[in-house]
């Protein structure tokens, strides 16, 4: 068994769990919610398992929390937040001062990078990127082998804080499988974007994605196809 290796200034609260082969940089706070696989590797000031705290006027509800789970071979970056109630897969990277909060389920080889934020009650799947801060908003759902670009901004209110009914109508968006999403563009509440579909950079997506069709423009529309060569996925009518 390799042990454990850790900088200074550690702190490992009691009840946390660490596998054989892991390495703590200099001032990483483990608490006690937290399971860390073998192979794992963290950089320096790294929070893991944090409890979420909230304003007083804010409406999150937590509740009782399961452990962060990391899994084996996963490097978490310098400063990058990770919460309780969360698993991450095996093999992903959490870039410096990434934000992964509660609730949330990260496949296997996830990358997630520098500066951006998954909100609470989110999956993202398998061989899935998140380029430079991007903000994944509370419930949404990313599918396996998508891509999104630097600063792709998705949203999951209606109503932009005003009124009641947003409690009920919260909804982030669904990206199917194999969709693109390119920087700077804007997911309104509750789109889907489809299988192999293509979002244009700076786009407003107002209204459901087509499968295997690129929109652009704000607010984006359907311009053309997406090119049958750059496709992961056939459709299954083509197979």
């Amino acid at each position: 068994m390799k042990p454990l290796v850790q900088g200074l200034d550690c702190i490992i609260e009691e009840g946390a769990q660490i596998g054989e082969n892991v390495r703590l940089g200099h001032r990483v706070i483990v608490r006690r919610h937290t399971v860390i696989e073998e192979g794992v590797s963290v950089a320096d000031g790294a929070v893991l398992g944090r409890e979420p705290s909230r304003a007083k006027t804010s409406t999150l509800v937590t509740g009782e929390l399961d452990s962060l789970v990391i899994g084996h071979g996963t490097q978490v970056g310098a400063y990058a937040i990770l919460y309780a109630g969360t698993v991450i897969g095996s093999d992903c990277f959490i870039a410096d001062q990434a934000q992964i909060r509660e609730r949330c389920h990260l496949g296997h080889h996830v990358i997630v990078g520098h500066n951006s934020t998954i909100e609470n009650d989110s999956f993202v799947g398998d061989y899935t990127k998140l380029q430079t801060g991007v903000y994944l908003t509370a419930k949404s759902t990313v599918e396996e082998h998508v891509f999104l670009a630097p600063m792709v901004t998705t949203t999951n209110d209606p109503y932009i804080a005003r009124t009641e009914a947003r409690h009920t109508a919260t909804r982030g968006p669904l990206i199917r499988r194999g969709a693109r999403i390119a920087a700077a563009a804007v997911l309104l509440p509750g789109v889907e974007v489809g299988q192999e579909a293509v979002v244009g950079a700076g786009a407003v997506v107002t209204k459901d994605v087509p499968p295997y069709q690129v929109m652009m423009g704000v607010p984006a529309r359907v311009i053309r196809p997406t090119p049958e060569e750059q496709w992961l996925f056939p459709r299954e009518e083509d197979v």
